[in-house]
C-alpha cells in the first residue's frame, strides 16, 4: 500500500495567511467545536501545550465576537492538522468542516474558507468535490501558490496527471517551498523519474523547519522513497532522523518497521507497528502488522489483524455512504483488505467503486488488476493493468504485479523481466505467498 505517499496537500494548511476579510457572521449554526485531549506519548512534549494554549486563545476570541472569521478559519486550520497528527480524521474532519462552512454560509467567495474546505474535502477522498472548490479558490486568487497545491492534489487523485504537472510548475514559479518540491518528486516518482524524486524531496526536506509534522512528513516519505529502491541503510537514516528531532512519531517508526521486516527481524516489526499503532490511528499500521504476524508465523494473530482492518475501513466506508458531505471513501483500500481475508467478491465490488469514482487514477486501476488477478480473471488484469502503466511508473511492486499478470497471461519473457525488473529495484521486495509456485516457475 502507500502509505509513504500519504496525500500531502494535508500539509499545506499550517502557515497560510488569512487573504480575505470577513463579513459578520450572525449565526454560527453550532456550539464551536472542542479540543480532543491527546493520550500517552502524544500528550509529551511542548507542541501540545502550544497546540491547547493556540486553540484555547481562537476560541476565547470567538466567545468574545462571532463575528472573527479569521480566528474561526485558523480554528478550523489548527483542527485539521490536529487531525494529521493524531490520526483523529472523523473528529477533526467535521469540526474543520463546520467552521469553514459557517464561514462560507455568509461569504460564499472567502478564498481561505473555499481553501480550508478544498483540504477536508481531498483528506476525505472527495476528489472530485475538492477540485470544484479549489477550482473555485483558483478563480478567485490565481496568483496564488496554496490553491495551486490543492489543484494539483486533485489532479493527480482523478489522474489527470498532464494538469497535475501545470498545476505543481506553476506553484514553483509562484513560491518554492517545502510544499512544492514535495508534489514536484511525487510527480517524478508517478512518471518513473526515481533519482529525481529522491532530489526534489531532499529538497523539500532541507526547506523546512526540523521537528515539524510537516517537515518529518517529507523526511519520512524520502525514507520511503530509499526503501524502495532497496537502499534499507538510507532509509533507517532518514526514519532515525525524523524520530529524533520529532520524537514518538509514528510515520518514522512504522518506517523502521518495514526496513525491520526487510531484515527478517520480524519481531522488532512487530513491536515498532504496535507502538505507531497506539500513537496514531492508522489502518495502515494494522495492515502492516497482519504482514509481520505473517512472517513471524503468528496465523492467528495475522487474521485478526487483517479482520480489523477490514472493520475500520468498512466503518469508515459506511460513514462515507450515510453521509455524502462528510466521510472518508476508503474503497480502493478496502479492496486490498478483503483481499488479505480471501473476499474476494467484496474485494472486487469496492474496487469497482473506487474505478468508477476515478477511473483515470493509476493506482485505482492497479487495484483493478491485482483484484482481478487474484480472482483469476487475467484478461481483465491485464486491461487494468496497462492502465495503471501508463505513466511509466518504476514502483517495484506496480512492477511485481505487472509481471505475475503477464505471466498468467502467457507472456512469459514480459512477464520474467518485469519480475527481475522489480527485484532490481528493490531486491527487499515483499512477495505474496499464494505466488510463490508462480515464481518458482518463472526463475527456471
Amino acid at each position: 500500500m502507500t502509505t509513504g505517499r500519504r496525500i500531502l496537500y494535508t500539509f499545506l494548511i499550517l502557515g497560510f495567511v488569512a487573504a480575505a476579510g470577513a463579513l459578520l457572521l450572525r449565526h454560527p449554526v453550532a456550539p464551536i467545536p472542542k479540543l480532543q485531549a491527546r493520550h500517552g506519548a502524544m500528550a509529551l512534549g511542548g507542541e501540545w501545550l502550544n497546540t491547547r494554549n493556540a486553540v484555547g486563545g481562537l476560541q476565547a476570541r470567538l466567545r468574545k465576537n462571532p463575528d472573527d472569521h479569521q480566528a474561526r478559519l485558523l480554528l478550523a486550520q489548527a483542527y485539521i492538522q490536529e487531525g494529521r497528527v493524531t490520526g483523529n480524521h472523523p473528529y477533526y474532519d467535521a469540526a474543520a468542516l463546520q467552521l469553514a462552512d459557517e464561514v462560507l454560509a455568509q461569504e460564499p467567495e472567502n478564498f481561505e474558507a473555499l481553501c480550508t474546505k478544498a483540504v477536508i474535502c481531498l483528506s476525505q477522498h472527495h476528489f472530485s468535490q475538492g477540485l470544484a472548490v479549489a477550482q473555485k479558490a483558483a478563480d478567485l486568487n490565481p496568483a496564488n501558490a496554496f490553491v495551486q497545491g490543492l489543484m494539483c492534489d486533485a489532479y493527480v487523485e482523478l489522474g489527470h496527471y498532464a494538469e497535475a504537472v501545470k498545476a505543481a510548475d506553476r506553484m514553483n514559479q509562484l513560491r518554492p517551498d517545502l510544499r512544492a518540491y514535495a508534489r514536484v518528486s511525487y510527480l517524478r516518482e508517478i512518471h518513473g523519474d526515481l533519482n529525481g524524486a529522491r532530489e526534489a524531496m531532499d529538497m523539500a526536506v532541507k526547506a523546512g523547519v526540523p521537528g515539524l509534522e510537516q517537515t518529518e512528513w517529507c523526511r519520512v516519505v524520502l525514507g520511503r522513497l530509499y526503501e524502495n529502491s532497496g537502499d534499507l541503510n538510507r532509509a533507517d537514516e532518514q526514519y532515525q532522523m525524523a524520530m529524533a528531532t520529532r520524537p514518538n512519531y509514528a510515520y518514522a517508526l512504522a518506517g523502521l518497521a518495514r526496513t525491520s521486516l526487510a531484515r527478517g527481524n520480524y519481531p522488532a516489526a512487530i513491536k515498532q507497528l504496535t507502538q505507531a499503532r497506539l500513537l496514531v490511528r492508522d489502518y495502515a499500521f494494522m495492515e502492516e502488522l497482519t504482514e509481520a504476524y505473517r512472517l513471524n508465523n503468528e496465523p492467528r494473530r495475522a487474521e485478526q489483524a487483517a479482520r480489523a482492518v477490514v472493520n475500520e475501513l468498512a466503518a469508515d466506508a459506511n460513514a462515507a455512504d450515510e453521509n455524502e458531505a462528510l466521510g472518508h471513501y476508503s474503497d480502493r483500500e478496502l479492496a486490498y483488505a478483503y483481499l488479505k481475508t480471501n473476499e474476494l467478491d467484496k474485494a472486487l465490488q469496492h474496487a469497482k467503486i473506487e474505478y468508477d469514482r476515478r477511473p483515470a487514477n493509476i493506482d485505482v486501476c492497479e487495484a483493478m488488476a491485482w483484484v482481478h488477478y487474484r480472482r483469476g480473471e487475467y484478461k481483465e488484469a491485464q486491461q487494468y493493468m496497462r492502465q495503471a502503466r501508463r505513466t511509466g511508473s518504476q514502483n517495484p511492486q506496480l512492477l511485481y504485479r505487472a509481471g505475475c499478470i503477464a505471466l498468467r497471461s502467457g507472456q512469459v519473457a514480459e512477464g520474467q523481466a518485469l519480475l527481475q525488473q522489480a527485484k532490481t529495484l528493490n531486491p527487499y521486495l515483499l512477495t505474496d505467498p499464494a505466488d510463490q509456485p508462480l515464481l518458482l516457475t518463472a526463475a527456471r
